[in-house]
């Protein structure tokens, strides 16, 4: 396994290690300290992190749903403004390897770290060590292992988890306050049903990474392309959409073609659960009330 370059395990570096999924405002309280202490050790600043989740490779029919995909994740942590972000291959080998030959083979020998900063809730290798032993380990490879303060807010400690179940239960501006920024999709713009259209309502079809959490279905206020829109998540219970799940977007004043165009979307806030209508007409007079709802929220 080789993960650096000749001259960058030359540079000695301070490193904290974990998933980041979400890179949450948990996450970014520990990458300030690693900034901190790489500043005041003259060293450089470095995140250690999978390009690829465990669980697909550990147990490859489980369902992955995260905050964060690889690009989004190292986007993120590389704007937190860390010397270098490492993003490891996760792979059976790699996940054979015991805490101390992680560190050894890894950690000191391949990336140069002199010292490891660990959350407060972080463990890594097979064995799942504690951090007396991460602590002893350092010690017999020259590197020093500290421990990372957590993070408290009026709230609670933020974590992927936390945010992962408020997004599962639409509860938007939890998830957001606990990300420290709005929670995103992107994908691909597809062709749909046209039915928007007809209604007065034309929507962009999107077609997520099946690795992406979907917040909860329903109905939600959204921000794309420097526009505000509502967007259903669900199976258009009213046009009898079947059992596939779609995710349509309508942008408030916008006129143009999307589609083949990839996008991003932020949800602001959740407006309501989907649901069956008697008539066509009955579900357009409710998404008129979304619109409403939509543009006094973003005033």
């Amino acid at each position: 396994m080789q993960y650096s370059t000749k001259n960058e395990q030359q540079k000695p570096c301070v490193a904290t290690i974990g998933s980041f999924d979400g890179v949450h405002q948990g996450h970014q309280f520990i990458i300030s300290q690693l900034k901190e202490q790489a500043r005041n050790r003259g060293l450089a600043s470095m995140v250690v992190t999978f390009a690829n989740h465990p669980l697909k490779v550990l147990r490859p029919d489980a369902r992955v749903e995260l905050l964060t995909l690889s690009d989004e994740k190292e986007c993120r942590l590389k704007a937190l403004e860390v010397d270098r972000v490492v993003m490891l291959p996760f792979t059976k080998e790699l996940s054979m390897l015991s805490a101390y030959d992680f560190m050894d083979q890894v950690l000191s020998r391949q990336l140069g770290v002199k010292v490891l900063l660990i959350g407060y809730d972080n463990h890594f290798g097979h064995d799942r060590k504690s951090f007396d032993d991460y602590v002893e380990y350092g010690r017999q490879l020259g590197i020093e292992v500290i421990k990372a303060e957590p993070l408290t807010t009026p709230t609670g400690t933020p974590s992927s988890s936390v945010v992962r179940q408020a997004l599962k239960e639409g509860r938007i501006l939890q998830a957001n306050e606990g990300l420290g920024y709005t929670y995103c999709i992107k994908g691909k713009v597809v062709n749909g049903f046209h039915i928007g259209t007809k209604l007065g309502f034309p929507t962009a079809n999107i077609e997520v990474d099946a690795d992406k959490l979907i917040p909860k279905d329903g109905v939600y206020c959204v921000r794309a392309i420097g526009h505000i829109g509502m967007m259903n998540i669900g199976h258009r219970p009213t046009l009898d959409n079947g059992p596939q799940k779609s995710l349509e977007v309508h942008l408030l004043d916008f006129d143009g073609n999307l589609y083949d165009t990839d996008m991003q979307i932020e949800f602001l806030e959740y407006v309501r659960d989907e649901q069956k209508f008697d008539s066509v007409e009955e579900l357009k007079r409710q998404l008129m009330h979304d619109e409403e709802f939509c543009r006094r929220f973003c005033r």
